[in-house]
This record gives C-alpha cells, sequence and structure tokens, in this order.
C-alpha cells in the first residue's frame, strides 16, 4: 500500500527496489517495537512455559507458604502495606548520610567495607551512620505505634 500510495508516479524501473525497501523498514520497525514492549511487558506465559493451556490463570498456582510473612488475608495484606508505608517514610525523614548509609546496609545487603567503599568514606563512618539511622527509625516508628 506504501508503494502504490507514496510512489505512483514513479518510474517502474525503480519499483522493486523501493517495495524492497519499504519491506525492510516495515519490518526492522515491527522489531523495534516488539523488543521495547517487550522490555516493559513480559507475557504471563513465559513465566510457565509454551505449552501450558491458554486458560490456566497461573495465579492459581501460586502458594503462600506457611513460614512466609506475606499475609494471605486481606485486612493483614493492608495493614502490612500501612506499617511499609510508615517505615518509607521514616527512612525518607533520615540525613542524607543515614539514609545511604542504612539503605546500602539492609537494604541491598551490602556488609561495611563495601557500602564504606560505595559511600566514599570509612567503615567506622558507615556503623555510625547505621547505629544511628536505627536508633532513629525505632523512635519514629515507636511515636507511630509500630513495634519490630
Amino acid at each position: 500500500m506504501k508503494l502504490a500510495e507514496n510512489y505512483s508516479g514513479r518510474p517502474p524501473a525503480e519499483l522493486p527496489m523501493l517495495f524492497q525497501r519499504i519491506l525492510q523498514n516495515a519490518i526492522r520497525d515491527f522489531f523495534r517495537r516488539q523488543k521495547v514492549r517487550s522490555a516493559w511487558v513480559m507475557p504471563l506465559s513465559n513465566l510457565f512455559g509454551a505449552d501450558s493451556d491458554e486458560d490456566h490463570d497461573p495465579l492459581d498456582t501460586l502458594e503462600i507458604d506457611e513460614n512466609s510473612k506475606i499475609s494471605s488475608r486481606p485486612a493483614e495484606q493492608l495493614e502490612q502495606k500501612q506499617v511499609l508505608d510508615i517505615i518509607e517514610k521514616a527512612i525518607a525523614t533520615l540525613p542524607l548520610r543515614q539514609r545511604q548509609a542504612f539503605m546500602l546496609r539492609y537494604w541491598e545487603e551490602l556488609d561495611v567495607a563495601e557500602a564504606a567503599k560505595a559511600m566514599g568514606c570509612s567503615e567506622g563512618s558507615v556503623k555510625t551512620h547505621c547505629s544511628r539511622a536505627t536508633h532513629a527509625l525505632a523512635i519514629l516508628l515507636r511515636k507511630q505505634g509500630i513495634e519490630l
């Protein structure tokens, strides 16, 4: 269609080359779009293999481990989410260096030496910042009625 719409006035000898170029560009565009889409969206069928039943709901197969801290009851899930929101807000109130040390050590699970290297300071400084951050968080969370 693009060939007929855009290049109908061209000599017939040029049409095969134009058609080939249009086709190559269309194929390239298709694969570029697919690559971008697949970077943001993963089909659920990829999680379970291509041979799975189309009517199969993958969420039906997920089970919560009895030892898991994830609650199966909606009320408990809501409470956990609210507690996590309060913790995130408390972390956001920490001074920058304390927040960095805390996040590197306890969220990223880096050891003291790795955190010190990432922060560009001594290991003792990381320990001090982490200690101050944990004490400050404990006080902030206790004020909110949260005992961890």
